[in-house]
């Protein structure tokens, strides 16, 4: 069992740890944005660097759209739903 003393220093070392995570995002996001400018500019979406290969592709995909579905057949859309549980682990501030 962790102490309250154990629990708090553990929640704020999450939370710095956490902080670190957004900065380091938004540092990758400005480089990729950078590596994407590019790539629209040279109309190249596959470079090829010393240290490895980039790309950035379009794919297209057909999803489901269950929104309508449950719309205009609610009967099957009920008949053919299956419940599902998670857990969300939240540190509040």
């Amino acid at each position: 069992m962790c102490t309250a003393l154990e629990i708090n220093e553990n929640v704020k070392e999450l939370q710095e740890l956490r902080r670190m995570k957004e900065e380091l995002e938004a540092e990758i996001t400005a480089i990729e944005d950078k590596l994407k400018a590019h790539m629209i500019e040279s109309g190249i979406y596959t470079i090829d660097a010393l240290t490895g290969r980039i790309s950035w592709l379009e794919n297209t995909s057909c999803r489901f759209d269950s929104a309508s579905f449950k719309r205009e057949l609610p009967d099957l859309y009920q008949r053919y739903s299956k419940p599902f549980t998670t857990r969300y682990f939240k540190v509040l501030k």
